[in-house]
């Protein structure tokens, strides 16, 4: 079997008409697509980027859902409040109630329905903030987001559904009762305008905007970014032009272990702590529980003022998080045949790392990390060799806020009433995290609230 390779469709092809367009070729994108197609919609899906996916592609951890038959084939027995409790705690208590109840509701049967399209993700991990293994990934334990990317784009290419890159929408078209009734696009032909009973916004977050980090986060204006080059916040200028309500939009999440040393900057994923990796400083000492919120842990990494931290690990850590061997191949990983060896060449005090990893080992024999109270992700030792060490730095890695859905995925506008016929859902929308995202929940996202965005619109659509 050679590699998959999708083709999207020419500008010429597009059609004076839809039931419903899809703005952004993500995650969210892509599930509500196939949603709304299996229910006789007719949809097409507007992709700005010439590369599909979006920042769905970058993700590597996993997917988040309790109370699911792959938990409970591992013996894992979760409970969904549990997940919303602990979601909720993650997010600063600050999550929109109703979208975090319909998430946690729908996450195992999300699990259910891409099994079904034969997206298979059959082997679990944990994230930081979870007390239970529910980040979902294929069994090859390849970064999960590539994988969701190109088994929708199977799917899609399966049920002929049309997809253009390439083409930008420009403005969403209203009647004189402010109902959405169709787009203006770009496309590499000019300019067409398209009308459809629905649309979609799914076109991902701003982390790739300086314009709008400076607006909402000042503070942030100098971090790099693991989003791709086209998260600029796209979908929120549309809704801005027709007066749609967004929120928190300064809950701007900084991802602690980027690799940031060059200026393409790589994601290190969470998974790998989630299987047993360690933060040291330059001292060769660790200074957090690894496996803490994403903002208590850049928010350590960053109170060192040491250009970063390392995050170490042995063989049998990196024989259970594949993606380590793409980082490898591209430069990121440091070797070393014994621990000394590996000191010397990040640059850490060996004496003091030999004798780290002695107490983690016996913390993880013991279960219990007297020192910073990790109680997750200590099922490995760091003891098989070689060892390996892949120097972070905080960045930009997702923002919280978006456009005001309820969990229909349909829009407010800025009174409170609902924009009819706009839906958004994915990174696009705010609310469902809170202040902070816990690693796993975005997938999760695309694919709970793109599900819904698809079922909403058929809905709509058969009752025009």
């Amino acid at each position: 079997m050679g590699k998959f390779v999708f083709t999207p469709n020419k500008a010429s092809e597009i059609q004076e008409s839809y039931d419903a367009i899809i703005i952004g070729a993500g995650g969210a994108g892509l599930t509500a697509a196939i949603q709304a197609h299996e229910l006789g919609l007719n949809v097409a899906v507007f992709e700005k980027n010439s590369d599909l996916g979006g920042n769905t592609n970058r993700a590597s951890s996993g997917m988040n859902a309790s109370e699911s038959l792959v938990q409970l084939k591992q013996g894992i027995i979760d409970d969904k409040e549990d997940f919303y409790r602990e979601t909720l705690k993650g997010g600063g208590l600050m999550n929109d109630r109703e979208l975090l109840r319909y998430f946690v509701d729908h996450s195992a049967l999300a699990i259910d329905w891409l099994m079904d399209h034969g997206i298979e993700l059959t082997n679990l991990t944990i994230t930081g903030g979870m007390g239970k293994k529910r980040a979902h990934r294929p069994a090859s334990m390849e970064p999960v987001g590539n994988y969701l990317v190109t088994g929708a784009l199977k799917q899609i290419q399966e049920d002929k559904i049309p997809v253009f890159n390439n083409a930008k929408v420009t403005k969403l078209l209203q009647d004189n009762k402010q109902q959405v009734t169709g787009v203006q696009v770009d496309t590499l032909n000019g300019q067409v305008k398209v009308s459809a009973s629905a649309i979609l916004l799914a076109s991902g977050g701003f982390g790739s905007s300086k314009e709008l980090i400076k607006k909402y986060r000042p503070d942030l204006v100098n971090y790099k970014t693991t989003n791709q080059p086209g998260a600029t916040g796209d979908g929120l200028k549309l809704a801005g032009q027709i007066d749609a309500q967004l929120e928190q939009m300064d809950f701007i999440q900084v991802h602690p272990t980027a690799q940031t040393d060059s200026d393409h900057v790589y994601l290190i994923g969470e998974g790998l702590r989630g299987e047993g990796a360690i933060l040291v400083n330059k001292s060769g000492k660790r200074f957090v529980n690894e496996l803490s919120t994403r903002k208590i842990v850049s928010d350590a990494i960053s109170n060192l003022n040491e250009n970063g931290a390392f995050l170490i690990f042995d063989q049998g850590i990196r024989n259970n998080f594949t993606a380590v061997e793409f980082y490898d191949h591209v430069g990121l990983v440091s070797h070393g045949e014994s621990i000394s060896d590996l000191a010397q060449n990040i640059g850490v005090t060996a004496s003091n790392l030999n004798e780290t990893i002695t107490n983690w080992n016996e913390s993880v024999t013991n279960k219990t990390d007297k020192e910073f109270g990790r109680s997750t992700g200590m099922e490995h030792k760091i003891a098989q060799g070689p060892f390996f060490a892949i120097h972070i730095n905080p960045a930009i890695h997702y923002t919280m806020g978006g456009i005001h859905i309820n969990p229909q995925t349909e829009v407010y506008d800025t009174d409170g009433n609902i924009i009819k016929g706009l839906y958004a859902a994915g990174e696009v929308s705010g609310g469902l995290h809170g202040n902070n995202r816990i690693g796993g929940n975005s997938i999760a996202e695309t694919v709970i609230f793109g599900r819904q965005a698809g079922i909403q619109m058929s809905k709509f659509v058969k009752n025009q």
